[in-house]
C-alpha cells in the first residue's frame, strides 16, 4: 500500500479532522482514509474531458474498426483454411 506524509496542516483543520474521527468512532488515520477514498473517484465532467483527451490522442491515427474485424476475421479464416489444408 502506498503512503503520504502531509505537512503544513493547520491546527484548526487537525482538530476538526479528529474531532470526526472521534464522532464516527474511528481513528484519525482511518478517517483520513476514508475521506481520501471518497474524494478519490473522477467527476462526470473529468470523465467526459479525460475520454475527449483519449479521443484526440487516437483521432491522429487512421484506424478504421470495420477494418479492423474485418483483418481479425480474415486471419482467423486464413489460420482455419490453413489448418485444414494441412490435414
Amino acid at each position: 500500500m502506498a503512503q503520504v506524509l502531509i505537512r503544513n496542516i493547520d491546527e484548526e483543520t487537525m482538530a476538526s479532522l479528529k474531532l470526526r474521527a472521534e464522532m464516527n468512532g474511528r481513528s484519525l488515520e482511518q478517517e483520513l482514509r476514508i475521506i481520501l477514498k471518497s474524494a478519490a473517484p473522477l467527476t462526470p465532467d473529468e470523465l467526459v474531458a479525460t475520454s475527449r483527451r483519449l479521443r484526440s490522442v487516437f483521432a491522429k491515427e487512421d484506424f478504421d474498426i470495420g477494418t479492423a474485424i474485418r483483418w481479425g476475421r480474415d486471419d482467423e479464416f486464413e489460420e482455419l483454411e490453413q489448418a485444414f489444408d494441412r490435414s
